[in-house]
């Protein structure tokens, strides 16, 4: 008749299982940030934000900047809040701020 695993066979066993799982997960580990600095790495480079802030404030009344897209309503929105949102969709978008037309801009609740 055949006997079963001893109690530190069965010990041994396991903790091999578990250290082949281990290894298993570090190796895909190792595969996946690799592969996720390989295709990061490959992408363009973003537009520096601070370039795009100061076009970001909408223009005084009067005649808009060059390349501006004219007026824009803000709702319940301080001036400095929509900046920086235009200035994220812009950095977003990887586009110039002058290229964008922004409407109006509404916090939504």
């Amino acid at each position: 008749m055949h006997e079963g695993l001893t109690i530190s066979e069965a010990i041994i066993d396991s903790l091999l299982g578990f250290a082949v799982v281990f290894i298993a997960l570090a190796v895909v580990w190792v595969i996946i940030t690799t592969l996720a600095k390989a295709v990061g790495g490959a992408k363009k480079p973003a537009p520096a934000a601070p370039a795009a802030a100061p076009a970001a404030a909408p223009a005084p009344a009067g005649k808009p900047a060059p390349g501006s897209a004219g007026e824009i309503k803000l709702y319940t929105v301080p001036e400095k809040q929509a900046a920086m949102v235009m200035a994220i969709v812009a950095d977003k978008m990887g586009k110039p701020l002058n290229e964008l037309r922004f409407k109006s801009i509404k916090e939504v609740k």
